[in-house]
C-alpha cells in the first residue's frame, strides 16, 4: 500500500523537493498550497519527473484558521488515514499585519498553522500504522526566549526577525508536547533545521534578509533547496528514526535544541495558548464549524 504523505507549502523550495523525493519513493502525495496555479505547476513537474506519481492538491491559506478547518474537513472526507504530515509552510515578513483571526501573521502561519493542521488531521494520522509528523523549524530558534506576550505583538513592538525566531522556537516546543501527549500511540514527531537555504523564502522579509540572500558570496554559506530538504525526507521516511520522537535534527542528525526549547514551562504555556487562540477544546478531536 502506498504511503500517504501530506506536505504543506509544497509548491516551491524545500517543500517541493520533499514532495519530489517522496514521489520517487512511491508515496501518494497530498500537497497543501496557498496558490492554485503554482500548486498545479508543482504537480505537473512532479508527474513529469515520475510519471506514475499520484498527486492530489488542496488549496489552503495556512495563516487563516477557517481555511485550515475547511481543508481538514475535505481531507477527512476523502481519506481514511495519513502516514506522514510534513509541516513545512512558513515565512518571514517585513511588514506587521494581523490575520482575519486578529493574530500576527508570522505566528499565525509559522506556528498556529502547524498546530491547527495537525489537530485537524490527527484522526487520520492515528488511523495509520506508525504515523509521523515532521515540523520544519530553524536554527533561528536559538535567538529567541519564550515570551507569552510576544506571541501576538502589536505593531509598535514588532520586529520581523524576533517574530520569526520566536515562531521557530514554538515549532520545537510544539513538537515536544505532541511527542509527550502521543507517546503511547505509535505516532512519532520530530523537528528540524533544514540549513540556510537559498530559496524565495525571504522575499517577503525585511530588507536586510533580501540583501543578504542576493550577496555574491551568499552561495558560500547557503545551500540549495534540494540539500535543504534532506532532513525532512530523512525524518519522514528513514527506519533509523522509526522509534524516535520529540527530538530536534539538523543534517539528518539529532542535535540539542536551545534551553528555551527544552523548558517544560515553555512547552506547557505555548500549548495552552495555542488551544486558546485556535478555540480547540480537545486537541486531535476536530469539530466541524
Amino acid at each position: 500500500m502506498k504511503r500517504k504523505s501530506v506536505i504543506s507549502g509544497a509548491n516551491s523550495g524545500i517543500g517541493f523537493q520533499t514532495a519530489l523525493a517522496l514521489a520517487a519513493q512511491g508515496d501518494h502525495l497530498i500537497l497543501i498550497c496557498r496558490n492554485k496555479s503554482r500548486a498545479s505547476e508543482a504537480k505537473a513537474r512532479i508527474i513529469s519527473a515520475h510519471s506514475n506519481a499520484k498527486v492530489d492538491i488542496f488549496i489552503c491559506d495556512l495563516s487563516e484558521q477557517h481555511s485550515i478547518r475547511q481543508v481538514g474537513i475535505k481531507l477527512r472526507d476523502q481519506f481514511n488515514s495519513i502516514d506522514v504530515l510534513v509541516n513545512n509552510a512558513g515565512g518571514v515578513f517585513g511588514e506587521h499585519r494581523f490575520t482575519s483571526d486578529s493574530i500576527e501573521h508570522t505566528f499565525a502561519l509559522n506556528h498556529l498553522g502547524y498546530f491547527l493542521l495537525t489537530h485537524e488531521l490527527m484522526p487520520l494520522l492515528l488511523a495509520a500504522d506508525k504515523p509521523r509528523v515532521v515540523n520544519v523549524a530553524s536554527l533561528a530558534h536559538r535567538n529567541a526566549q519564550f515570551d507569552y506576550e510576544g506571541l501576538n505583538p502589536r505593531k509598535a513592538n514588532y520586529n520581523s526577525w524576533k517574530a520569526y525566531s520566536l515562531s521557530k522556537l514554538c515549532n520545537i516546543l510544539f513538537t515536544k508536547k505532541l511527542a509527550e501527549i502521543y507517546s503511547n500511540t505509535g505516532l512519532t514527531t520530530n523537528a528540524l533545521h533544514p540549513g540556510v537555504v537559498a530559496t524565495n523564502f525571504g522575499n517577503g522579509g525585511p530588507s536586510w534578509v533580501k540583501f543578504l540572500i542576493k550577496l555574491p558570496f551568499s552561495k558560500w554559506f547557503m545551500i540549495d533547496d534540494k540539500k535543504g530538504a534532506e532532513t525532512s525526507i530523512f525524518l519522514a521516511t528513514s527506519d533509523q528514526v522509526a522509534e524516535t520522537t520529540g527530538q530536534y535534527f539538523a543534517k539528518s542528525r539529532q542535535k540539542q535544541s536551545s534551553a528555551a526549547a527544552r523548558n517544560q514551562e515553555n512547552i506547557d504555556s505555548l500549548w495552552d495558548a495555542s488551544l486558546k487562540l485556535t478555540y480547540v477544546e480537545t486537541f486531535g478531536e476536530p469539530v466541524a464549524p
